[in-house]
């Protein structure tokens, strides 16, 4: 569970992780001020916002069975090996 929570909040933060790239690779040496200063910060969180909809709902669509299909778990055979997870 843990890890999903990681991987929206990476999400999220992307498009901030970009600008602030951006702003450290294209900024002079001699610039005054703070990195985030002049951010826009709000368009940033809402592109972010975007971003983790549009990867949730990719992989929602994206991932699953059908309606009505049953999960058989792993187990393993009279020979030892592992047989697979199925829906069937």
């Amino acid at each position: 569970m843990i890890r999903v929570v990681v991987e929206n909040v990476v999400l999220f933060f992307l498009p901030l992780a970009i600008y602030v790239t951006y702003v450290l690779l294209t900024r002079k040496a001699d610039a005054k001020g703070g990195l985030l200063d002049d951010a826009p910060l709000v368009w940033l969180m809402f592109a972010g916002t975007v971003v983790v909809l549009v990867v949730l709902i990719a992989f929602g669509s994206t991932s699953g069975g059908k309606p009505g299909q049953v999960y058989t778990p792993p187990s393993l055979s009279k020979d030892g090996h592992v047989e697979p997870g199925v829906l069937k």
